[in-house]
């Protein structure tokens, strides 16, 4: 096989020719839109880190959800921000709280919308640590129970996949028991599993107001230096204990971690396009600097081809709208 009888570029000669041999496309089956909610009325709060994503009150949140349904778009991941903070992260789980409110009213309106809860206290604690504290430890096996009391009042709220993002060990056990037990056994499991301790998440914590108000998350999260095998012990641990889909997250910086995962287990593989990832890209789009469509595209395209399933990414009304105008 040498040249002139192989002739890679007649693989390319033509749009059509590429686009029948492209392995690797896109679809708004592959795309999870976060979104974020707050308490009020008639509100719609910019994230000055995160152009273009907004913190909606229930109302403006039902408008955002209809664009995403007009879109194509299948699936969307909650996150809600509480009018109070405190130690216990109560806001978490309460029956009246802003993201059981807000699945309520979303699967009322649009019954087939694949709703997607993020389940953690980091947004719902006065100090910002997705755990319970004393002397400014975070406590694993006590916040276990807070965790699980979360992902079932989501559950009954009308969740239909519950997403442990707070990296506690045996957090998975502790929901999948909790759920099964109150009757929601077909309720899915979406685990964060391969979290790591990013500097990435900085947009986030200013559109969720999930700073940590001492130290960091190095105790829980990954450290971006450890090992591929210890993702995907952190992975086995979590499919063992009941998770139905695993995510990686971030993505870009962690390829490498999507490919091995998806090599090692069967079940679904996520990855989370992460708010400085994003950020990144709209503003040297708005610099002028970069064409934010196709950098976009190909970016997606080299997280499915590192073996995503799924792609939660703030680009997916945006990507949903660009695909209809082929």
């Amino acid at each position: 096989m040498s040249f002139p009888v192989t002739r890679m570029r007649r693989l390319r000669k033509t749009p059509t020719i590429r686009n029948v041999l492209r392995d690797v496309k896109i679809s708004v089956d592959d795309l999870i839109y976060p979104l974020f909610v707050i308490h009020g009325e008639n509100t719609k709060n910019p994230v000055p880190s995160m152009p273009e994503v907004y913190q909606f009150s229930i109302d403006n949140l039902l408008l955002e959800v209809e664009k995403v349904v007009k879109s194509g778009l299948k699936s969307i991941l909650l996150f809600g921000i509480p009018e109070t903070k405190d130690a216990l992260g109560s806001g978490a789980y309460v029956e009246d709280g802003i993201i059981q409110k807000a699945v309520f009213n979303v699967k009322k309106e649009f019954p087939d919308l694949l709703v997607i809860t993020d389940v953690c206290l980091c947004e719902y604690t006065d100090h910002g640590h997705c755990g319970l504290i004393d002397n400014k430890q975070i406590l694993n096996d006590p916040t276990l129970e807070l965790l699980a009391k979360t992902a079932v009042s989501h559950a009954q709220a009308g969740a239909d996949i519950v997403a442990p993002s707070d990296m506690m060990d045996g957090r998975i056990a502790a929901i999948r028991k909790a759920l099964d037990n109150n009757g929601f056994e077909d309720i899915l499991i979406m685990s964060y599993s391969a979290k790591y301790a990013s500097a990435f998440y900085g947009p986030f914590r200013d559109a969720a107001g999930s700073a940590p108000q001492f130290g960091d998350r190095n105790t829980y999260q990954m450290d971006p230096g450890s090992s591929v095998k210890q993702a995907i012990m952190e992975t086995a641990l979590d499919i063992e204990e009941g998770a139905d889909i695993v995510m990686v997250k971030p993505a870009l910086a962690y390829m490498d971690i999507i490919k091995s995962i998806c090599n090692e287990f069967l079940c679904p593989v996520a990855s989370y396009n992460v708010s400085g990832e994003y950020a990144m890209v709209k503003a040297a789009a708005q610099k002028g600097w970069l064409n934010e469509k196709k950098v976009v595209m190909e970016l997606m395209t080299g997280l499915k081809r590192a073996g995503s399933d799924l792609i939660l990414t703030y680009h997916a009304l945006d990507i949903a709208n660009w695909l209809q105008e082929v």
